[in-house]
């Protein structure tokens, strides 16, 4: 990959590097939404050529702090001090004019623009302090979506500059946010959940993307729940809990343990939480099972096993778990469920044999964001609590949606909430309920605590282990890889369509793990 140099970026050095220069400051913020109190008195600093790490809980301030510095949400109280000059609020043209670039866990990527033009607009569109110009420089935009994609390490030749953001992967979406932020030449780049989609090595990434900005003076705010990120790449933690910023530090003072106490108010102890054992009768048999993305893959699973599949984006995990529950079926082989071939042509066929998927973009794929809990709820069995006249059972569907959140142990009990309202955690548990009112017989989750904090990774984690020992078959496709050892039987890494190992868990490390993601050779281990 073609080196890049972030100084022909931005450069915002100070006359005297041993100086901090203090880009932004927020002074006893507070946020109100009607008789919500977002935020509690909130202060903090953002220095040039900094990084932090702003963690806490799904609903804990970190979106609506973020929106604020950004200019998306004007404080109730409180006082923002930028580049020297104090202000009560921003507005969004300010915020990027200023120099702050920020990548939202949606992406806020156009969806029917070209990467290119994705990539390079804002730069034009600050340049003219929110008016684009009759005409764009278009010249001028390949040249600036050249340098930024080469910093994070996507393509820049014509082809991908363009290609329709719509028609690329979630990770490659990530990507080009990111290289968005980059290109308006960002004093700070603030990133909400950047490594959500994104795999190791594009992780590895994206951290030397980040100390090259760190070494050229650009603040970095990092919005995450993946504090082994968080240690690799260093610099400050800002820990915040119920709207308040309960503790601020360079990260490396703190342990794991203790930043996760800090955010959630209870410690929670770094466990394996699979303790129960298998059963011993199959439950699903893939033979031989090929697709444009996968060839001949083989697998049995019992009962009460939870097995996990991981490797590298490109790697056909993805593809196989929407082959195994007809979102995309695969070209030929064979499933078998409890012995019976079956057919899996469609996801609601895949329903009717009681196999359940739950995806691993939730706001996209999943949810119904301007619908109601219970609305998401009985989506998949709508049908059968209507009557002849096709009226819905609201009582009947009422109580299977609030034994679901109780299953779900949800952060409410409102069943009418709009699900857009709540946090991620909380999303992905109606999410998970959802599919949990078929009463499946086997579940795929795909990246199933993908942007949720420890809390509710906690919580979710135990539902799954109750699942498996109520008898139900359950398939992770991750690169968590911490997730898969803590919460698998088995697991097996693929590589350019093909199985190459197996685990069993017990016996593997995250190492072993990356290696084998690796490699294209099958080296099975047991």
């Amino acid at each position: 990959m073609k080196e890049f140099n972030v100084s022909t970026v931005t450069n915002n050095r100070t006359s005297d590097d041993s100086i901090p220069h203090r880009f932004l400051e927020l002074h006893n913020i507070h946020k109100r939404f009607g008789g919500v109190h977002a935020l509690r008195g909130i202060d903090l600093t953002i220095d040039l050529g900094q990084v932090y790490h702003l963690l806490g809980e799904n609903g804990c301030g970190k979106s609506t702090v973020i929106k604020i510095m950004s200019g998306a949400h004007a404080p109730s109280e409180g006082k923002i001090v930028l580049d020297g000059k104090t202000f009560t609020s921003l507005n969004p043209i300010q915020s990027l004019v200023a120099g702050i670039e920020t990548v939202y866990q949606d992406l806020s990527l156009i969806p029917n623009l070209t990467v290119a033009e994705n990539v390079a607009l804002n730069e034009q569109l600050v340049e003219g302090y929110g008016r684009l110009f009759r005409k764009l420089n278009t010249s001028k935009l390949r040249e600036t979506a050249e340098r930024a994609l080469t910093a994070v390490g996507l393509p820049s030749d014509n082809a991908f500059l363009n290609e329709i953001v719509s028609e690329l992967p979630l990770a490659t979406r990530q990507l080009v946010a990111i290289a968005r932020a980059i290109a308006t030449r960002a004093k700070l780049i603030i990133m909400d959940e950047p490594t959500t989609s994104l795999t190791r090595r594009e992780v590895d990434n994206l951290i030397r993307v980040v100390e090259r900005l760190r070494a050229e003076n650009v603040a970095v705010l990092f919005v995450t729940h993946k504090l082994d990120e968080c240690y690799r790449i260093g610099g400050n933690a800002v820990i915040f809990r119920d709207g308040r910023c309960v503790a601020q530090g360079p990260i490396d003072q703190y342990s794991k343990n203790q930043l996760s106490e800090l955010m959630i108010g209870r410690a929670i102890d770094a466990i394996r939480y699979r303790t129960a054992k298998p059963g011993n009768d199959e439950l699903l048999k893939i033979e031989n099972l090929t697709a444009p993305s996968f060839n001949n893959i083989g697998f049995t699973l019992r009962k009460s096993e939870i097995i996990g599949i991981t490797g590298l984006a490109d790697s056909g995990r993805n593809e196989l778990a929407m082959a195994i529950t007809g979102v995309s079926p695969a070209v030929s082989g064979l499933i078998s469920l409890e012995g019976q071939a079956i057919q899996v042509k469609d996801p609601a066929e895949a329903i009717e044999h009681g196999i359940g998927y739950v995806p691993e973009d939730r706001l996209d794929e999943g949810l119904f964001l301007d619908k109601s809990i219970f609305e998401n709820e009985i989506t998949l069995i709508f049908k059968k609590l209507c009557n002849s006249f096709g009226i819905v059972d609201q009582k009947k569907g009422r109580l299977i949606a609030a034994s679901l959140m109780k299953e779900m142990q949800l952060n409410t009990t409102n069943l009418d909430l709009p699900v857009g309202a709540l946090s991620g955690g909380n999303q992905q548990r109606v999410l998970i309920g959802r599919w949990l009112s078929i009463n499946p017989k086997l579940l795929v989750l795909h990246g199933p605590t993908v942007g949720v904090d420890v809390g509710s990774k906690d919580t979710i984690y135990r539902v799954i282990q109750s699942l498996s020992e109520a008898g139900m078959g359950l398939i992770i496709v991750s690169d968590d890889l911490p997730e898969l050892l803590q919460n698998t039987d088995r697991i097996f890494v693929m590589n350019s369509g093909n199985i190459v190992a197996e685990f069993m868990t017990n016996d593997a490390d995250e190492d072993q793990l990356y290696q084998a993601m690796l490699s294209q050779h099958k080296e099975y281990a047991q």
